[in-house]
């Protein structure tokens, strides 16, 4: 095997590059390669209409190649690879380049190296569960502080298009996946936080280990704040095991009362005992609990780590306040759909693993439960057992609804459940029908699926609108021709 070759931006013109992967990522990684006057192939193992039509658009650029249906073979003559987030380290790609020495960068690390000298510093959020709602609470606290920002990276923004653009930023909330955290080596945020640290995409980085670890990155030369969740103390390990710089400092958050360098919560009122003159003995009021929308436990959790974040850039406790008052959370997320006879009907559609659902589950008292669809490998015995006490009801959906149901039988056998052995697209309106019968007034139904959606649905946000779809007809009276 190869030595890897070591590469900077300056290096690139005339370099042979290949970018792996188009998309969000892939197209602006190849445009910004070909500006710094690289060579440069894109490999895709899809070939589709989308796909023909980014390829055109870079080709006429000039300088661009795009090699579709095969993203396996290493282009001959590569000295470098940018990867999109998603590409696992063991594709057969990246074997061939660490035979051949050739060193992979992720999309993420080509944007921090391209930063000018007087870049805006970043303050940057992973986490197996709310990381989005996180970074759009940021985004929102610092622009009631007058800063100019933006929520970008993984929320579907590319870093590459905000580096390069004109839009002069005073700072930036970004968010962060272990995908791309693993092929940044290189990032150095002003502060990080790691929300929680559950199991998943462990197929991705082969363990959990492995994940956690490309989590903990994000702690990596963090100049101002390492942000952890006093709730889960394998994030405060991540920050024990970071090389950060001098002066950078460990910020808990918890929903309990805040010790010194914490911000926590006291009779529903968020405060700061982190960033304030004297954190031995006072604390800073920053809001109260209803200015967070909605106000579920694990929904504060992402407020009060904002508000660190924010406050460790100096934010004013006025602005925390403002910037969580004026948020509101993206669809399919702890949504309140509906009420319907005296039972509320709330979308968590985006619940797509057990963590999350976990997370839903301890939000409301009692529940009629929606839940199922693809696994990913998870087991649900321990989601069951701690939420067996909250459920009046279970309707399973989707490929994988017999584990939810086996661990039920274990766990909850006196709890009612329909088994709908149907995939079709009058499924959920079947689900929804289901759990109102099951309900009480009082109850809430709560599609929190603990799964996700690609067996039913094209994404967890079509699988929330179909539920929408659903209470609203329930609401309105109208029963679906597909009943």
């Amino acid at each position: 095997m190869a030595s890897p070759v070591t590469l900077d931006v300056s290096d690139l013109a005339g370099r042979h590059v290949t970018v792996a992967g188009l998309g969000v990522s892939g197209v602006p990684a190849a445009r910004a390669l070909r500006g710094l006057g690289a060579t440069v192939t894109v490999v895709n193992g899809v070939d589709g209409e989308r796909q023909r039509a980014e390829a055109a658009e870079l080709e006429a650029l000039g300088g661009v190649t795009v090699r579709l249906g095969d993203g396996d073979t290493l282009p001959q003559g590569t000295e470098l690879i940018v990867t999109t987030p998603g590409w696992k380290p063991s594709s057969p790609l990246f074997l061939a380049a660490a035979e051949a020495g050739v060193p992979v960068w992720g999309d993420v690390e080509l944007a921090w190296r391209l930063r000018s000298a007087d870049a805006p510093p970043w303050l940057a959020v992973t986490g197996t569960n709310g990381k989005t709602t996180t970074v759009r609470m940021l985004a929102a606290i610092l622009e009631a502080a007058g800063l100019r920002t933006a929520a970008v990276g993984n929320i579907g923004v590319s870093l590459l298009d905000v580096v390069l653009g004109d839009e002069p930023y005073d700072v930036l909330a970004v968010e962060l996946s272990s995908y791309q955290l693993h092929w940044a080596p290189s990032l150095r945020a002003h502060s990080g936080a790691v929300l929680n640290l559950a199991p998943d995409h462990l197929d991705w980085h082969g363990s959990m280990a492995a994940y956690a670890a490309d989590k903990g990155r994000i702690y990596e030369g963090n100049q101002v704040a390492c942000v952890y969740n006093v709730a889960d103390p394998a994030t405060e390990d991540l920050v024990r095991a970071a090389d950060v710089e001098e002066g950078c400092r460990a910020i808990g958050f918890t929903l309990g009362t805040p010790g010194p360098s914490q911000l926590g919560v006291v009779e529903n009122i968020l405060v700061d005992r982190a960033f304030v003159a004297n954190r031995q003995k006072q604390a800073q009021e920053l809001a109260e609990v209803s200015d967070v929308n909605p106000p579920a436990p694990h929904n504060i959790a992402n407020a009060l780590a904002a508000a660190a974040l924010a406050r460790a850039f100096g934010v004013p406790p006025t602005a925390v306040r403002d910037g969580l008052r004026a948020f509101r959370p993206d669809p399919h997320r702890v949504e309140h759909v509906a009420d319907v006879a005296g039972v509320a009907y709330v979308d968590d559609s985006k619940a797509t693993n057990t963590h999350a659902a976990q997370a839903s589950l301890d939000s409301f008292e009692h529940i009629v439960w929606i839940a199922g669809g693809l696994a990913k490998g998870a087991t649900f015995d321990e989601l069951v057992v701690a939420s067996a006490k909250r459920l009046r009801g279970v309707v399973l959906i989707g490929a994988d609804r017999a584990l939810i149901g086996e661990a039920l039988a274990r766990h909850a056998a006196d709890v009612p459940v329909v088994d709908l052995d149907r995939t079709d697209t009058g499924a959920m309106a079947a689900a929804v029908r289901e759990a109102a019968r099951l309900a009480r007034p009082g109850d809430t139904v709560l599609l929190a699926p603990a799964c996700a959606s690609m067996d039913m649905f094209v994404n967890y946000n079509k699988r929330g609108d179909a539920f929408a779809a659903a209470v609203h007809d329930l609401a309105s009276g109208r029963v679906p021709d597909d009943q």
